[in-house]
Order: C-alpha cells, then sequence, then structure tokens
C-alpha cells in the first residue's frame, strides 16, 4: 500500500483535528447504553448491598494504612481542585475549547451527583444493621471520568486510556477511604461517562466530519495533484466518495473510511452480534485502515486473475485523517440502474464467467448484490466493492457467492433468465452447492432484501435451479451459532442470578429445595403437552392436510430451533421448510406459518382481555396499581396518533396494513371450516392455557393459595408481550413480565421468582433438550 511521509507540508495536525470535529452517531449508542446501566445501578441501590459487594468493599479497606496518603490525592482528583487543574492545563497549551467543555462538564457532572444523593439518600450496608449507609454515586469517580472522556478524543495513543486508569484508582481510593460503597464508584463512573457522552452528542468531539481540505491534503501528500475533488452522494454510516480530477487528466474514485462511517463499523458489528444464522463469517476488519488495506489487497489478487474491477491507485491513512481508498474511474452503469431487457444473455454469460474466475483464484467476495455489477460502453462487467471479500476461501464460501449473486441477478432479470444462463455457463457441481445456499437463513438481509416485487424472489430462484438441475429442495439448516449459544447462556445466567436479587437468593434457593416435586412433575408435563397442542395449531392453518406425527416431530424440533433464536426466527423457517418438503410452494408454506402465528395472537389477545376483566371484577389483582389522570390520556392519545400516522403512511399501508389485511381474510376464510377453526384456534387456546397452567403448578409447588384462573392470565399476557422483546425466547422480558403479574396478584416475592425460575425452566427450556435430537433426527430423514 502506498505510504505517505508525516513529515512533508501540508495541513498542520491541529488544523486537521480541528476539521475533523462534529457529532459522532456511535454517541448515541453508548450514551443509550450508559443510561441503561446506570439505571440498572439505582435499582440496585434501592436493596441493601449483597454479600459480594460488602466482601469487595472489607478487601479494599484492608490495604495498609501506609499509603492512604496517596489514595487521598487521588480523591482530591474528583473535587473542584481536579476539575480546576484540567482545565487549566488545557488552557496553558492553547485548547480553549477542552477547557471550556472540562469545566462545564466537571461542574454539571458535580452537581448532578448531589442530586442524586439528595434523592436516593443512603444506602444500607446490610438489612439488620444500624440505620445511616453511604451516598450513591461516588462524585469523585464521575469527575474524572467526565474530564477523561472529554479529553480523550482529542488525545492519541495511550494517553487516552491514561483518565480510565485514573478513574479506577479514584474509585479504588474512595472505596479504601471508607466514603462509598463498590457499587457508588461503578455508579460515579456510569455517571462521569453519560455526561462526558451527552457533551460529545451536543457539541461535537473529534472524529466525525470529513472535509474536503483533509481530503485534498492527503492526495497532494501522495503526489496525485488534484484539481478538483466532487463530494458525491453519502449514505448514513457509510463510507463517504469522492469524484477526483488530476493534473494529468486522470479521474479517480476516492473512498473515504472513517470509524464511524464505514462499512464494517458499529452498526456492521451490532448486525453481526445479534446475527442468529450459520452462515459463513466474513472478515473481521478492526479499524478503517485496516478495511481500506484489505479491500484494496483483495481487489489487486482479483485483478491479477483476470477479473475486471476498477484498478487501485493507492491506500493510505494520516494522523488525524481518514483512511483513504483510491481507484481509477470506470465509466458505467450499476446492474441494479438496468431494466431486464438491456441485460442481454451475452452479458449475463461474461457475469458468470467472471464469477468462475473469482471462484478458481479463491476469492470470496461475500456481497456480490447487483449494485456491485458496473456495466461499461462496451457491455462488459466489473465487479466491485471487496470490502467483506476473503482470499484464500473454501469451496463453501465460494458457493454461497454463486447463490447471492443466483438471487442478485434474478432480482434484475427474472429467476428463469438468471438460473437457464447459470447452468448454461457453469458446472452444474458448483450449482448444486449453490442450491444449498439458497435459503433465508444461509444468506445476509442485505442479498435477501434486492427482491422488488413480492418476497419469494429466492425460493423462485430455489426451485428453477432444483428442478434445471434435477436436485430436490434443499432441507433446513439450524439456525443457531455456537457463538449464539454462548451468548444465550450468559444472557440466561445474568437473568436468573440477577433476578433472585429482587428477594434474596438465599431465600430462591430455600424455597426451590422445599417445593413439591409432584407439581413440578405435572409443570415439565404441561411443557410437553403444549408442543402437542401447537401441532395441531399449526395443522388448523393449512388447507392442506398435514400429516400427524410428522408435523408434531416437527414441533419438537421447532422447541430446539424457535426458542433459541430471536423473534422464534427458528421457529417460522424451520416449519417453512418442513411444508416444503411436504410439496407445497413457499408463499404458500409461509402463509401458513404467518397464519398460525396470527392465530395465536388474537387468541391471546382476546384471552388476556376478557382474563383481565374477569379477573379484576374478581379482585385478584390487590396490589396492582394502574396510573391515571391527564398525564396518561396525553400519553395514550399520542400514543395512538403514532400509530395511525404510521399505519396511514406508504411504508405503514405496504408493510403493515396490507399484510394485516390478507391475513385477516386468511382468519376469516377458516373460520367457514368448522373442522380447520377448531384446529387452529383450539390448539393456539389449549397450548396458551396449558402453558399458563405449567406456571400454576411451579407456584403451587411453593404456594398454594392463589388464583389458577389469574396466574393463567397472568402467563398468557406475559408471554404475549415479553416475547415482543428480540431475545431468544423472550429471555429477560417474559420473566420480569411475569414476576410483575404474580406480584400484582399478591404472591410472596420469593414465591414469585421461584415459581417463574422454575416454570421458565421446567416447561419452556427443558423442551429445547429432546429438540435438538428430534431435530437431527429429522434432518437424516430429509424431513427438514
Amino acid at each position: 500500500m502506498a505510504g505517505v511521509d508525516q513529515n512533508e507540508p501540508g495541513i498542520s495536525p491541529r488544523s486537521r483535528l480541528r476539521l475533523s470535529i462534529g457529532r459522532r452517531p456511535r454517541d448515541l449508542a453508548q450514551l443509550g447504553l450508559v443510561g441503561g446501566l446506570l439505571a440498572l445501578s439505582v435499582l440496585l441501590v434501592l436493596v441493601p448491598a449483597n454479600p459480594v459487594e460488602l466482601a469487595i468493599y472489607d478487601q479494599l479497606s484492608r490495604i495498609p494504612a501506609v499509603s492512604d496518603l496517596l489514595w487521598v490525592v487521588l480523591s482530591w482528583l474528583g473535587s473542584w481542585a481536579g476539575i480546576a487543574a484540567v482545565t487549566a492545563v488545557a488552557a496553558y497549551f492553547g485548547w480553549i475549547r477542552v477547557a471550556l467543555l472540562c469545566a462545564a462538564s466537571g461542574a454539571v457532572t458535580w452537581a448532578l451527583a448531589l442530586l442524586m444523593h439528595e434523592v436516593l439518600g443512603l444506602r444500607q450496608l446490610s438489612p439488620t444493621g444500624p440505620p445511616g449507609g453511604l451516598p450513591f454515586p461516588a462524585e469523585e469517580v464521575a469527575i474524572v471520568t467526565v474530564l477523561a472522556v472529554i479529553v480523550a478524543p482529542y488525545v492519541g495513543g495511550f494517553a487516552r486510556y491514561a483518565g480510565w486508569v485514573l478513574a479506577v484508582l479514584v474509585g479504588v481510593a474512595v472505596v479504601h477511604l471508607g466514603g462509598h460503597l463498590p457499587l457508588a464508584a461503578v455508579g460515579g463512573a456510569l455517571l462521569g461517562w453519560g455526561v462526558g457522552t451527552l457533551f460529545h452528542v451536543v457539541w461535537g468531539a473529534p472524529g466525525r466530519r470529513v472535509s474536503d481540505a483533509i481530503v485534498r491534503d492527503e492526495l497532494e501528500q501522495a503526489g496525485l495533484a488534484p484539481l478538483s475533488i466532487i463530494a458525491l452522494r453519502h449514505r448514513f454510516l457509510e463510507p463517504r466518495e469522492f469524484a477526483v480530477r488530476t493534473e494529468d487528466g486522470a479521474t479517480l474514485r476516492v473512498k473515504v473510511v472513517r470509524r464511524m462511517s464505514r462499512r464494517a463499523g458499529a452498526w456492521y458489528k451490532i448486525k453481526r452480534l445479534l446475527a442468529l444464522l450459520d452462515v459463513q463469517d466474513e472478515p473481521r476488519l478492526s479499524t478503517p485502515h485496516h478495511e481500506v488495506e484489505h479491500e484494496a489487497y483483495v481487489t489487486l489478487l482479483a485483478e491479477r486473475a483476470g477479473v475486471r474491477t476498477p484498478p487501485v491507485v493507492l491506500a493510505c491513512d494520516v494522523e488525524h485523517a481518514p483512511a483513504l481508498l483510491v481507484v481509477r474511474q470506470v465509466t458505467g452503469r450499476r446492474l441494479s440502474h438496468m431494466r431486464a431487457e438491456e441485460v442481454d444473455d451475452e452479458l449475463l454469460a461474461e457475469i458468470w464467467a467472471q464469477l468462475a474466475a473469482l471462484a478458481e483464484a479463491r476469492i470470496a467476495h461475500h456481497d456480490l448484490r447487483a449494485k456491485n455489477f458496473l456495466v461499461d460502453a462496451q457491455n462488459r462487467p466489473w465487479l466491485l466493492s471487496f470490502t467483506f471479500s476473503l482470499a484464500g476461501a473454501g469451496p463453501a464460501r465460494c458457493e454461497r457467492d454463486l447463490a447471492e449473486a443466483l438471487v442478485s441477478i434474478a432480482s434484475v432479470v427474472g429467476a428463469e433468465r438468471a438460473v437457464r444462463t447459470a447452468i448454461a455457463a457453469l458446472p452444474a457441481e458448483q450449482l448444486e452447492g449453490a442450491l444449498r445456499n439458497l435459503l433465508p437463513m444461509a444468506l445476509p438481509r442485505r442479498i435477501r432484501a434486492q427482491a422488488p416485487h413480492g418476497r419469494f424472489l429466492m425460493a423462485e430462484v430455489r426451485e428453477a435451479l432444483a428442478d434445471g438441475l434435477g436436485r430436490p429442495i434443499p432441507g433446513f439448516r439450524s439456525p443457531v451459532r455456537p457463538v449464539t449459544v454462548v451468548g444465550l447462556l450468559l444472557i440466561g445466567a445474568a437473568v436468573y442470578l440477577l433476578l433472585p436479587e429482587l428477594s434474596s437468593m438465599n431465600d430462591v434457593l430455600g424455597a426451590a429445595r422445599h417445593a413439591n416435586w409432584g407439581w413440578l412433575a405435572v409443570a415439565v408435563l404441561t411443557g410437553f403437552l403444549a408442543i402437542l397442542l401447537s401441532s395441531i395449531s399449526v395443522q388448523g392453518s393449512s388447507s392442506v392436510p398435514l400429516p400427524f406425527w410428522r408435523t408434531l416431530a416437527v414441533q419438537v424440533a421447532a422447541a430446539f430451533t424457535g426458542r433459541t433464536t430471536p423473534g422464534g426466527a427458528g421457529f417460522f423457517g424451520i416449519n417453512v421448510v418442513y411444508m416444503e418438503r411436504l410439496g407445497l410452494r413457499r408463499p404458500l408454506a409461509v402463509g401458513v406459518t404467518l397464519l398460525n402465528q396470527a392465530g395465536t395472537g388474537a387468541v391471546a389477545f382476546v384471552v388476556a382481555v376478557v382474563g383481565v376483566f374477569t379477573v379484576g371484577l374478581a379482585g385478584t389483582f390487590t396490589h396492582l396499581s394502574i396510573p391515571t389522570g391527564w398525564p396518561v390520556l396525553v400519553g395514550a392519545i399520542a400514543v395512538v396518533g403514532v400509530a395511525v400516522v404510521v399505519i396511514a403512511s406508504p411504508f405503514g399501508r405496504r408493510r403493515i396494513a396490507a399484510p394485516a389485511l390478507e391475513v385477516g381474510r386468511e382468519l376469516l376464510e377458516t373460520l367457514r371450516d368448522p373442522i380447520r377453526a377448531l384446529q387452529l384456534f383450539g390448539g393456539a387456546l389449549g397450548y396458551l392455557v396449558v402453558s399458563g397452567l405449567g406456571l400454576a403448578a411451579s407456584l403451587a409447588a411453593l404456594h398454594p393459595e392463589f388464583s389458577w384462573v389469574g396466574v393463567t392470565v397472568v402467563f398468557i399476557i406475559g408471554n404475549t408481550l415479553g416475547h415482543l422483546v428480540p431475545s431468544p425466547g423472550g429471555l429477560g422480558a417474559v420473566e420480569a413480565v411475569l414476576f410483575a403479574g404474580l406480584g400484582a396478584m399478591g404472591v410472596p416475592a420469593t414465591a414469585a421468582v421461584t415459581a417463574v425460575l422454575l416454570s421458565r425452566l421446567l416447561t419452556y427450556w427443558l423442551p429445547v433438550l429432546p429438540g435438538i435430537a428430534m431435530f437431527r433426527y429429522l434432518q437424516r430423514k430429509a424431513i427438514i
């Protein structure tokens, strides 16, 4: 890659830093994260300190007294003396902006910490101890943290981490000196982090905006002598692009990659973290410079292999300036902007030849959307955007590439032409590998989202390719990756360890040990009986008869695939593939699954409404407090108004109203067939009621005095609302709503927490184990 001499004349580092100041999108994400963590720590303050926190407090207080002078000095840094010192140093070196921000943020943080002291009061060390306690949060830690957050973007290297090290030391100091508990130190750090991030959001910070002057300076240092620089269209959180004309008459395309304006940036990493599908990993690009160098490297390899791609001129990175990738401009039109009649079979054959050359060089592109094919004036295709590409790729990755290309080209010319030309140009072995990847859970959303009309483009391509090759439609692939399982276990451990803190961990464990095992056995049976009723409901959703035992086996397997994926995506996918294997076309299979979910949702809504009024009139919810007054009325009207506006918008009419009306018509059509209606709605009602009885049985094992009907209604409401949260199986959300509902019924906290945890473990998560075995069995039998 071309290097840049940092000592050459040009824009000074300080000017370059000043030009890069702006608002950074990542600060909004950090602000939301810090706000949530701070709210959680405030909730923990409302209960006495737990033994672990007290043990940490005790250990830090035992630090030898000979070091007390050091800890006292460190604690002074978190006072007005520290604010004044940092402000004075910044002003001395000419950073007036930094000095003003440090003074203002320090004062705001100090005021907020004192306000929280007044509102929250003192935190008791133990529930049985003497009155009094220690304040929350630690204002000293908050002040040091906010100063570190404010200064960090303006300094480079390891200096930006020194402030965080200092914040940790100050936290140790205030705990050692007996001024605060460990949780108060953590809360102070969160408060300071939040205030500092808020200041960055309001007034901006270095590292966001791209200046034409900076781009010109970088190009001049690289010896390109630009005459004109024109900024092209820019998308949020995407790299910026510039068209550059140089003195020698060359036309270049410059891509500017910043930390928050890059294809492999924060938003991409969040989507990877939440990914639940077993797809081939794409390269992990750690920094903007890494992303630029990687794309340049793979582009050069592809060009050497005979693939048409714009030649790379240079890739460079300058201190306090963005990383640049410069390529030669190729004039043409993107395939996504062309009409089907403009794309002839000769062009398609040339595209398949380019992809064959790419696979021969063992390069996986990983982003073969139609927009990344450029067609020049000679009707020749060029490949663009090798950001996510991988050199030395195995056959599986190249097969997925081919599947991506089939879907992308079909979005322009149709499934029939795309498949026909591919079969004529490529070996059958490669196409069979692509067929195995033509599944919604095998290709990224950016590929699947190209369908211009309808949602079944991939299904059309898969069916056409299977028919053309004389092969069966591929089976269902496991939707759970190992990283998803690890994440699920960590989240579950956090939820199931934190929830007992609302009562007492020892009390919860004691209640579980003394539970009635007979009722717990009943709870286990309700979990498996609910799966049986769910399979009956699925049968009622289909106008085509489904075999009972095979459908039941698929629902057992769906206990694994559906409960370990966010939003029940695995339940949807396994049922669709199962019905496709029975001969149903994908649109019909998708319609059956959507109808089943809609029917279950409708039954849950009706039961919840009727049950709340019935149980409420009976006086079951004795501890329920419903807010009233004008603020509630205004909030309700605002929510309804926003919902009406969204549904009435073109997006709402297309994505919400139209599908809802279609499903509503299907539900009404089902009512005309008494047997199907009984299966669909009766199975859904039985599934919800039996699952609710599982919670009631778990509670009966601990606390015999309660309303069975009330607990069932609480379960149906909690299960419905909790699964709106996009976590696997509604983990965390369902438990919280169920605990709140049981508390509103007057169930003691210990019994409520223990019953919720036992019920979820025995009735919801235990069936996942036989589901795994059934899933593997159905795969071997080619049923899914």
